[in-house]
């Protein structure tokens, strides 16, 4: 199976120093990759990269074996890349609704002779049923598991091929957190969407993962099943402190 997500000879940072360095990574179809490493190891810095906020210094980023204008975020999305940031960015004063509808590819503006936007998927919606209940609150006024579920539920109205997901447990509850990383399961399942989950909570991102990477010290140190590194404690230690344990042969 081709790639959905490929990276080549990667480089990026902000500011001086290169927070990454010559990364090759790939995400089929359908698969989940948690992202992993300690703090200030350039995981956001690579999601902003990936999503075109950011320009790299060299490489290249292909969606579906087509490549991605560098460091332009319209670009980005629409070869299908969308990003959930780990701050939401939600418009605080529009409703639920009205964050759905405005994030809705070529949505049609209103205007003085009628139509409007298009509804929001019920499919959608039904995703998230306390979304549904609360559909025309502001999401300033959400609690803040309800504001993720809007989050990500305004990177899904957007049908990404490739979703990157930035620290969606932070601050939450945890059954609103195994609610989230059961929709982003299923959302690659179902859609055959690509997804790089970047989380501290490794046990829960490991658990949802197919594979699992750690970056450290700007390079990808380890990379394998998810289930088998999750049995592997001490080789994820080494590789977050950034000394990768000795990989198998082939």
């Amino acid at each position: 199976m081709s790639p959905r997500l490929e990276l080549r000879g990667l480089t990026g940072g902000r500011g001086q120093a290169a927070a990454f360095r010559d990364l090759d990574l790939d995400v089929a179809p359908g698969a989940v990759l948690a992202l992993l490493g300690p703090n200030g190891a350039g995981k956001t810095t690579l999601l902003l990269t990936l999503a075109g906020l950011l320009h790299p210094r060299r490489g290249q980023v292909r969606v579906d074996g087509a490549p991605v204008r560098p460091g332009r975020a319209v670009d980005a999305n629409r070869a299908g890349i969308v990003l959930v940031p780990d701050n939401r960015s939600l418009f605080t004063s529009l409703t639920v609704e009205e964050n759905l509808v405005v994030a809705r590819p070529g949505r049609r503006r209103r205007g003085p002779g009628g139509g409007g936007d298009a509804p929001v998927p019920q499919e959608l919606l039904d995703l998230f049923p306390a979304l549904e209940r609360r559909r025309d609150v502001a999401a300033g006024a959400l609690s803040g598991g309800e504001q993720q579920m809007l989050a990500v539920a305004r990177a899904l109205v957007q049908r990404p091929k490739v979703l990157l997901v930035d620290e969606m447990s932070l601050g939450l509850a945890p059954q609103v957190v195994e609610l989230l990383f059961a929709t982003v399961r299923r959302i690659a399942d179902d859609h055959a969407t690509a997804v790089v989950l970047v989380e501290q909570h490794v046990s829960l991102a490991l658990q949802v993962a197919d594979e699992a990477a750690v970056l450290s010290r700007g390079a990808i140190v380890l990379r394998g099943p998810a289930a088998e590194l999750g049995r592997d404690g001490a080789r994820l230690e080494q590789a977050y402190f950034g000394v990768a344990a000795p990989q198998p042969a082939g």
